[in-house]
């Protein structure tokens, strides 16, 4: 299938100690699961063209795409904390990169099989993984928060062994680049330090080019790409704590050096607000517990200045370019969880406010998104009755109401606009994902292609899904996920 006029790869420019040629491994009879036509769209791609029988055979893997030249990336990284050692491309071949009205952006298929980074993995992904990712990603894009994207999921009925047997499927992943802090780690680790500066100037100079002339850092571009990653990295992460998202996997491997949400594996939206919620079933240690995750993601960052250091050369100017995350994550979560409230401007006591507010939804486990919402409708003219009834301390409430009221003051319609664009009506909350895909099971597409709307505009009302929008059922407390998802 040709879908562009070339396919450049960039990346494959760094030379062969980058990557492995290969190409994908074929799925039999492989069938349409979703696509999504706005970043077709935006990609200026045909939507109905990529749906086709000749688009699914070619975004399962199992026919070439004209032009393009496949290819599996190395990396190394940190996995819950220890030094795994070398990784890779394990489940993931990029095709390339295409022009687009949107700028150049890569083309990765996830789960067309084995490379040589998948050590004892099958290479494979399952439906369900894959739709989760292909829902999930276009959720954060929806929120407006950074992250990869996902244009076309495909299934196969070849069974694969997880927790239990599974079907195949391969998601088509979109990113401008797909590089991580382990591709710094690898070279790093090894000693390769040609390769290692090599792949921070195309980073520098495709990405991150005012990092040339950078005065702070007198002319050091490695360490103005550290502290444009560590700036960058801590203001996605003040997003995630906003809007209630868990990762659940923040290994160093799995941390965009673009700042972007990257590998959605055992992620999840907050359901009860519980700040030491751990999402991913396989974290027995709660290492990436929602509250831990800004901590992590500085011990990340300080892994990738320690890959940084021979070329940045200077362990002082190394720590300087990181410690404008201490600044950044709390400045841009204060702003984030203020618009939340309304709140126009920032004023002394607004820290204790938002503190109180949080102390607050846990102590009742009160639903986070719902809770957000419900308090826009009041502020917008509704009775407070509707957020009140989702406390058990009525009292509690009540002496918070009067304080946040008071610090709202007037100009109330103001606020409650500020608050419809951040607090949104609709995630994906774990037992919408379990529903689409126990359906998708059965071949039946359509929930799958019901959230993929409602995610892509989760701020409006949406009236018909109103079912969407509520507290999740008894069972939902129930879904285990893990790294396999």
């Amino acid at each position: 299938m040709d879908i562009a006029a070339a396919w450049p790869n960039s990346l494959a420019a760094l030379g062969p100690a980058f990557y492995t040629e290969l190409a994908p491994t074929p799925l039999p009879d492989p069938y349409l699961v979703g696509i999504n036509p706005s970043l077709a769209a935006a990609l200026g791609l045909d939507a109905q063209r990529l749906a086709s029988r000749a688009g699914v055979e070619a975004f399962t893997g199992n026919a070439p795409v004209a032009g393009s030249r496949p290819l599996a990336s190395v990396y190394s990284g940190h996995q819950f904390g220890v030094w795994a050692g070398q990784l890779g491309d394990g489940r993931a071949i990029l095709l390339g990169e295409i022009e687009s009205p949107a700028g150049p952006h890569e083309l990765q298929l996830k789960g067309c099989g084995r490379t040589p980074y998948s050590r004892m993995g099958d290479g494979r992904a399952v439906l369900r993984s894959s739709i989760r990712e292909f829902l999930g990603s276009e959720a954060m894009h929806g929120l407006g928060i950074p992250t990869t994207r996902a244009l076309i999921v495909t299934g196969s009925d070849a069974p694969v062994r997880r927790e239990e047997i599974e079907t195949s499927a391969v998601v088509t992943r979109v990113s401008p680049s797909f590089i991580r802090f382990g591709h710094f780690e690898h070279f790093s680790a090894r000693g390769q330090i040609d390769e290692l500066r090599r792949l921070a100037d195309y980073v520098v100079d495709r990405f991150y080019p005012e990092c040339r002339g950078t005065p702070k850092f007198a002319g050091n571009p490695y360490a103005a790409l550290l502290e444009q990653a560590s700036e960058r990295t801590a203001a996605m992460v003040a997003q995630w704590q906003a809007v209630g998202f868990c990762h659940g996997v923040m290994n160093t491997d799995n941390m965009s050096i673009l700042a972007l949400t990257i590998d959605y594996g055992p992620f999840q939206f907050l359901d009860a607000f519980d700040p030491g919620h751990i999402c991913n079933h396989s974290d027995d240690a709660g290492r990436y517990a929602y509250n831990r995750q800004p901590q992590v993601a500085y011990w990340n960052l300080f892994c990738l200045g320690q890959a940084l250091l021979p070329l940045i050369g200077d362990q002082e100017l190394a720590l300087a370019a990181l410690e404008s995350y201490k600044t950044v994550f709390p400045r841009e979560l204060q702003a984030r969880m203020g618009a939340k409230l309304g709140l126009a401007d920032a004023r002394e006591g607004d820290r204790e406010l938002l503190e109180a507010t949080l102390k607050l939804l846990a102590a009742d486990r009160v639903d986070y998104t719902i809770f957000w919402r419900r308090l826009t409708r009041h502020v917008a003219g509704d009775s407070s009755e509707a957020v009140r009834d989702l406390f058990l301390d009525r009292e509690g409430f009540d002496r918070w109401l009067a304080r946040y009221q008071e610090r709202l003051g007037a100009g109330t319609a103001e606020a409650a606009q500020r608050m419809r664009q951040v607090n949104p009506k609709y995630v994906l909350r774990n037992h919408l994902c379990e529903i689409a895909i126990r359906q998708a099971k059965l071949k039946d597409f359509s929930e799958v292609e019901t959230l993929l709307a409602l995610m892509q505009s989760p701020f409006e009302e949406h009236p018909a899904h109103e079912d969407k929008a509520g507290i999740p059922p008894d069972w939902a407390q129930h879904i285990e996920i893990s790294c396999s998802s």
